[in-house]
């Protein structure tokens, strides 16, 4: 395992003044700028899908993409997380001088294992489409399975920008650049009527983005490594100045669990899908995909917070500051609820008027998104659990969560989706969900004692129910709903939210 312990023993501390709340606020403001635009971005090219081509075509398209990302979080064997816990741990240390040897060992194996899983899926994109349905397929899952490669790279060189605080090439590249190419080439192409270049379209874009990506990080290593080793003012007492310096061998102990988890946890986010497409057909994939649209917007904003979260928990559990780590579980959590129940619960309200947005064919969907709203709505609460989890170097515990978690969802998937279709998978979606944040809490208790029940969550909740729940319904049992009632309603919110989180600010930690 290397020369020091993977699994890193947190005990309680006198919290300092500064625990990086300030650098986390700044990185999540970035991306939170970023996550605003991709939210926008992303829901506008489902849809443009939707609304310009038919149901079969965006569910086969919504299908054969549930593929290819499942297929590269197999492919980067972990990498991403690798990289992000290493380089924030040698940033403690003062071994800086050690990223660039950490990226070959990380980034070797992790393309050479791109490429075999691209090649793979070329071979067997015959069989994978014979399942799916339409002779099209085939085409689609090739087309993708060339540019896997390249979205491995992306996601991994991404991850090490953040691991040194950069946040803002993640945001060019990830959450704008490459969803506004996404969304350019739809709609030359819906233009066209050529349905066919659609996976063309969607994956196109990775190839520049790894480029960039690659470049930037290039940029920020040699900027990073300083020219002779440091000894940082806030490494542990006691740590002697060699101690991290990473084997192959533990590198990988640590990522591959956590890329066997990563497999898990996209099978529930997009397994879904294919779920559907399998039990229901791909109209019903079509349906389940919009219905989860608003969840994955939500997501954008849950990775703000992550991403800029995720390099300062590293440090902090490699420091063994048990107070600073709970200072910003809670008001991470609170950020959380603050980004995300106000999408939520309007859409939760105004839940049949959101689902016509991508067709009258897609108001069936209806229930489905209820469901999904309902659930993320807990989620959120819950907070960062499994991000704390996965920093203590506990990867074999997020394996498991991540694998109990995919099990849940096939289960009920199989129970649920031949007789409920979308709903069904929906309930299945959540159910998995819960698990997996329930679960870290659980097994974090004897190294860091976690709860998201404080004052600032107390707030942030108040504050959403009343001008996202409570204004709404308000208005709907007024106006008797429509598209109107839920922009007068989504305004009043915003406004009166904004005010309240401005008020509150010192409450929620937003002053730092």
């Amino acid at each position: 395992m290397g020369p020091h312990p993977l699994v890193v023993p947190v005990t309680p501390t006198e919290a300092r003044p500064d625990s990086g709340l300030r650098r986390v606020l700044r990185g999540g403001v970035v991306n939170m700028a970023g996550a605003v635009v991709s939210a926008a971005l992303n829901l506008a090219l489902i849809i443009a899908i939707t609304r310009a081509f038919s149901q079969e075509t965006a569910g086969l398209l919504f299908s054969a993409t549930s593929v290819f990302l499942i297929m590269a979080a197999v492919a980067n064997l972990g990498a991403p997380d690798g990289l992000v816990y290493f380089i924030a741990r040698m940033r403690v240390f003062g071994r800086q001088g050690g990223v660039p040897a950490l990226l070959r060992l990380a980034l070797g194996p992790a393309m050479l294992a791109a490429c075999l899983v691209s090649v793979l899926l070329v071979v067997f994109a015959r069989p994978l489409a014979d399942a799916l349905g339409p002779e099209e397929a085939t085409a689609y899952l090739r087309i993708l399975a060339l540019f896997l490669p390249f979205a491995v790279l992306t996601d991994s060189a991404l991850a090490a920008t953040r691991a040194h605080h950069d946040m803002s090439v993640t945001v060019l590249v990830d959450k704008v650049g490459r969803p506004l190419a996404q969304l350019g080439l739809v709609a030359m192409i819906a233009l066209s009527g050529s349905a066919g270049l659609l996976a063309l379209a969607w994956a196109g874009p990775y190839l520049p983005a790894a480029v960039l990506a690659w470049f930037w990080l290039g940029r920020i290593v040699r900027r990073s490594v300083p020219e002779e080793p440091r000894e940082p003012a806030d490494a542990p007492a006691g740590t002697p100045a060699g101690e991290e310096r990473v084997t192959s061998a533990g590198f990988w102990s640590f990522s591959l669990p956590r890329a066997l988890g990563g497999v898990a946890q996209m099978g529930v986010q997009r397994g879904g899908v294919v779920m559907v497409a399998l039990l229901n057909g791909l109209t019903g994939a079509a349906v389940f995909t919009a219905a989860t649209r608003i969840m994955v917007v939500g997501q954008f904003g849950t990775q703000a917070v992550l991403y800029a979260a995720q390099p300062r928990f590293a440090e902090l559990l490699a420091a063994r500051d048990h107070a600073a780590v709970r200072a910003l579980y809670q008001a991470g959590t609170s950020w959380l609820v603050c980004l995300t129940w106000p999408l939520y619960l309007s859409a939760l309200v105004f839940a049949p008027e959101v689902m016509k947005l991508f067709g009258a064919e897609y108001s069936t969907g209806a229930t489905a998104l209820v469901i999904v709203c309902a659930g993320q709505l807990a989620a959120q609460v819950l907070g960062m659990g499994d991000l704390i989890l996965t920093m203590t170097g506990r990867t074999g515990l997020n394996l498991l969560n991540n694998v109990m978690s995919l099990l849940v969802n096939v289960v009920v998937c199989v129970l649920l989706v031949p007789s409920h279709g979308a709903a069904g998978a929906a309930a299945a979606l959540v159910a998995a969900v819960l698990i997996r944040k329930f679960l870290p809490l659980w097994q974090l208790r004897s190294l860091v004692l976690l709860h998201p029940f404080s004052r600032p969550v107390l707030i942030a909740t108040g504050s959403a129910l009343v001008w996202f729940a409570a204004l709404p319904l308000l208005l709907d049992a007024v106006t008797g709903g429509g598209l109107p009632a839920l922009a007068a309603a989504a305004g009043a919110g915003v406004g009166g939210h904004l005010y309240t989180v401005w008020h509150t600010r010192a409450h929620l930690q937003l002053r730092r």
